[in-house]
């Protein structure tokens, strides 16, 4: 799409800047002010405390990240307070990446970061704009008469990480996701498998119920990954996957869920 297209989708965007050098601060509200100047910065905050309480108060459709702060680390401030706006990460430090894209993050800059990177990253926000409207802005996405509701914007695809090289995985790989204690592995349809840092309840939230189904506490499975089904105890069902489960382990669709998990099945 045409830059220009990207600064009409984008007018008025009110940011927030959470940096704790004012170097840092000044920099980026002078390269903001000439890569696009429709984003206006509102405030800025120089720590975890400040920029918990700032995002509480005051109205933003983005925010830029530092994520080490004087007194703290900036994922703490998603404990801390609701962040419902996309982030763009700017920080001197590559080993966080895996965990930014899991936390709102749309971009990840390295510092030190040119205008084209910083472009770019805005650009991301005119796409997301484009596809739906509410990832772009954290607002209620504006119905097109002409096509109906708009469609919830659901996860495409997970950073994950292996040793020290990272790959994009597209949900069209995913088989099915186990939770196994602390961990919670992502198994792809041929067989790797791969640990998120994130809970079953989080990642329920950002799956297609189209395409998934929480079948009890430990496992989300898409429909590709269903080899067989059969009856299992009164009314419960034992589903067997592809690939299959590490010896010993059965997957069965609690009994809370085996009515709806059989009106998923029959669309």
């Amino acid at each position: 799409m045409h830059r220009a297209l990207f600064f009409v989708i984008l007018h008025a965007m009110k940011a927030l800047i959470i940096e704790d050098e004012p170097l840092s601060v000044a920099e980026l509200t002078n390269t903001l002010a000439e890569v696009a100047p429709q984003i206006e910065v509102v405030a800025t905050a120089a720590s975890v405390a400040e920029a918990a309480e700032l995002v509480g108060r005051v109205d933003h459709d983005l925010i830029f990240m530092d994520i080490h702060l004087g007194d703290g680390n900036g994922f703490d401030i998603f404990r801390r307070a609701e962040i419902r706006v996309p982030v763009i990460f700017i920080t001197a430090y590559d080993t966080y990446t895996l965990k930014a894209f899991e936390n709102k993050g749309i971009d990840y800059l390295l510092k030190p970061f040119g205008r084209e990177d910083l472009r770019r990253a805005i650009d991301k926000l005119g796409l997301l704009a484009r596809l739906g409207g509410s990832s772009a802005t954290g607002s209620t996405p504006t119905a097109d008469p002409a096509a109906g509701s708009a469609e919830p914007l659901y996860q495409e695809r997970f950073l994950v990480q292996i040793g020290a090289r990272m790959r994009s995985v597209t949900v069209g790989e995913v088989a099915y996701f186990r939770a196994d204690g602390k961990y919670l592995h992502l198994v792809t349809h041929d067989g790797k498998d791969y640990l998120l840092d994130r809970t079953l309840t989080e990642l329920s939230e950002k799956l297609s119920p189209r395409l998934f189904f929480r079948i009890n506490r430990r496992f989300i499975i898409s429909f590709e990954s269903i080899r067989e089904m059969i009856r299992y105890s009164g009314s419960r069902i034992k589903v067997q996957l592809q690939p299959p489960l590490p010896d010993g382990e059965e997957a069965l669709v609690s009994t809370d869920r085996v009515q709806e998990f059989r009106q998923w099945l029959n669309r």
